[in-house]
C-alpha cells in the first residue's frame, strides 16, 4: 500500500455506516470485479482512507451488497453476507437509477475533497454550460466503462480478447437514444473496437439465448477474411458476464433497430 493511503487507526471504528457512506460503496461494488472486493484492494483502501474506516470494513460493507445481486447467487459464490435493511435500502433505490447513483457518488466524493480519477479527456469545453455538460458526460462514461468490463472481467464477449487498451464499453441502446440508460451495466458489452463498430453498425446482434447472429448482408460474404473473423462466430454464446447481465429488452430494441 503506497503511503498516501496507509491509514492510522481508523476514526470510523464501530460507527454505524451513514446512508452517504453507503451510496458511496454501492458505487464502488459495481466499479471492480467482485473477487476484488477484499481489503488489499486500492481502491477499496482508497475509500477506506476516504471515510476513515479499515479496508477490512469496507471490505465487508462490499460483500454485504453482493448478497442482494441475484446473479451472483446463481453462481453459488462462497462468503456472500447478508446485509443490513439500510444496505438493501441503497441496493433497491440505486440498482435501477444509475444516473443518480452516478451523479450522487461523485457529489460526495467532492464533498470529501476526493475527486474522481478519471481516466477520459475530454473536448475543452467553451463556456460554463457546455463545461457542465462535458463533467457529467464524463463521470458517466467513466463510470459506465469500468462497470462494464469489470463484469466481463476485461474479455471481449465475443472473441474473449484479454487486452484493456482495445476493448470498449459498447452500449446496447446507443448513447443518444436514450439517456435513462445510458450508465445503466445491464445495457453494455464489452467488446473490443472491431466488434464494437459491427454491433454498433448493426452488422451483428444478439439472440435472446446471448449468442452472437451476423446479418444477412455479412453471412452471405465471400470474403475469407470476413469469413475467418467474424462469421466464425455466427451462432455461438457470449462470454457471459460476472454481474449485469444484458437486458432482454435492450437486446430486442437493438434486433428491432
Amino acid at each position: 500500500m503506497s503511503d498516501k493511503y496507509k491509514a492510522s487507526k481508523p476514526k470510523r471504528y464501530g460507527e454505524a455506516w451513514t446512508r452517504d457512506e453507503l451510496i458511496l460503496a454501492f458505487e464502488l461494488y459495481c466499479r471492480i470485479p467482485f473477487k476484488n472486493t477484499k481489503a488489499n484492494n486500492s481502491e477499496v483502501q482508497k475509500l477506506a482512507s476516504m471515510l476513515q474506516r479499515s479496508p477490512a470494513s469496507v471490505a465487508r460493507k462490499l460483500g454485504n451488497f453482493g448478497a442482494f445481486d441475484p446473479q451472483l447467487q446463481k453462481q453459488h459464490i462462497t462468503g456472500l453476507t447478508h446485509g443490513s435493511k439500510h444496505d438493501q435500502k441503497i441496493w433497491d433505490e440505486f440498482h435501477r437509477n444509475w444516473n443518480s447513483l452516478v451523479e450522487e457518488a461523485n457529489r460526495l466524493r467532492n464533498s470529501l475533497d476526493k475527486p474522481f480519477d478519471y481516466d477520459f479527456e475530454l473536448i475543452k469545453p467553451f463556456g460554463p454550460s457546455e463545461r457542465i455538460y462535458s463533467a457529467k458526460q464524463r463521470i458517466h462514461q467513466t463510470f459506465f466503462r469500468q462497470v462494464v468490463l469489470s463484469s466481463y472481467e476485461y474479455r471481449c464477449c465475443i472473441t474473449g480478447l484479454c487486452l484493456p487498451e482495445v476493448l470498449i464499453a459498447s452500449h446496447i441502446i446507443p448513447w443518444a437514444a436514450e439517456e435513462d440508460y445510458r450508465t445503466d451495466p445491464s445495457n453494455g458489452l464489452c467488446l473490443s473496437a472491431t466488434f464494437d463498430k459491427l454491433f454498433d453498425s448493426g452488422l451483428i446482434t444478439l439472440t435472446d439465448d446471448l449468442n452472437m447472429t451476423v446479418s444477412g448482408k455479412l453471412l452471405k460474404s465471400k470474403d475469407k477474411h470476413i469469413q475467418q473473423q467474424i462469421l466464425i462466430f455466427h451462432d455461438k454464446p457470449i462470454y457471459k458476464p460476472k454481474r449485469f447481465l444484458p437486458s432482454h429488452k435492450f437486446i430486442e430494441w437493438h434486433r428491432a433497430n
